[in-house]
């Protein structure tokens, strides 16, 4: 028998960055057909808006500045304007999300080196530094239309979201959501982030096509039912049920898009664990004690810097050598 010694890797697949990132597209096309139909036409335009937009800055970058001639887009760049996108309120001008998309792009990404190197989740951060940036659209929520043809603003009007009902009336104004509405998003919020079902379907597709980190967010929202559990059993009034922390916010997005993602969050199964635990005890602890109703975007921002020490010290045992 003859041996072929070759270099690294030996396990091959016809798998590419271009085929993952079109599965993720394709999993966020039920968000974003909620996103249409429960707050107009507008939201379309967001999300078109966000996926060229990245793509273009990439192409710019990539040809322009790094001189990289061959450069073909891989489909990153879409997938983080999208994302972008769907963490923003049907308020938000497309300028701004068009502002967000190029800090996301241009400094979280391609600054730390580009596809692979980044530290933090690209749309997460652009979020957050329109958040800080523009805090009034960012801010500012309105109620569905439910029709796929209604123009903003003229046919909607401002509301609160269901976290914030809760920080600031408490759990007995908030029961004025039904988690039937709050299941198929029926109620106000970010974009991408109000049907909780056609996210997990979105997901489902991601987990058949084996491109999803299943422990992260199984942690995540696990973490996120034990904590929420604990604090109802002190004051139910005051802090929310369990059910209501899991279908409110964003915490289905970011559990299931954001704090996936395979670049800034842990390699190793144990380090998955740690990482979901951690954003979830810090999603908690901001909606709980924080100023602002919502923590999910900050908890899974702080934990990707967590995530190489993480990975140092869940690494596997190298087989054969003796543990120091």
């Amino acid at each position: 028998m003859k041996l072929l010694t070759t270099s690294a890797p030996h396990v091959r697949t016809q798998d590419s960055t271009r085929k993952i990132m079109i599965d993720v597209l394709i999993a966020l096309i039920p968000a974003v057909i909620a996103a249409t139909y429960f707050f107009g036409f507008y939201a379309l335009i967001l999300a078109i808006v966000g996926v060229v937009s990245a793509e273009l800055v990439e192409l710019f970058i990539m040809r322009v500045l790094k001189k990289d001639k061959e450069f073909v887009p891989n489909g990153s760049a879409a997938v983080t304007g999208l994302l972008l996108a769907l963490n923003v309120s049907v308020a938000t001008p497309w300028w701004v999300l068009l502002i967000g998309v190029v800090f996301a792009i241009a400094i979280v990404k391609h600054v730390f080196g580009g596809l692979g190197q980044n530290t933090f989740n690209p749309a997460l951060a652009g979020r957050v530094f329109l958040l800080v940036s523009f805090p009034s659209a960012m801010t500012t929520w309105y109620s569905p239309i439910n029709k796929f043809f209604g123009m903003y603003p003229a046919d909607i009007q401002t509301t609160a979201t269901p976290l914030a009902v809760l920080k600031l009336q408490g759990f007995e104004a908030a029961k004025s959501f039904s988690y039937i509405d709050l299941f198929f998003g029926n109620r106000g919020g970010s974009l991408g982030e109000t049907s909780i079902i056609l996210l997990l379907l979105g997901f489902a597709y991601l987990v058949v096509r084996g491109r999803i980190k299943v422990m992260v967010p199984a942690t995540y929202i696990g973490s996120v039912l034990l904590f929420s559990w604990i604090f109802y059993m002190v004051d139910p009034s005051k802090y929310g049920s369990p059910l209501f922390h899991i279908l409110t916010g964003g915490l289905m997005l970011g559990a299931l898009f954001m704090a996936t993602d395979m670049v800034t969050s842990p390699m190793t199964i144990k380090g998955q664990a740690i990482f979901g635990v951690g954003c979830g005890l810090l999603t908690m602890v901001i909606r709980y004690f924080g100023g602002y109703p919502e923590g999910v975007s900050l908890s899974i921002i702080i934990m990707n810097a967590l995530v190489p020490l993480i990975d140092r010290y869940t690494q596997p045992k190298i087989f054969g050598r003796r543990a120091a």
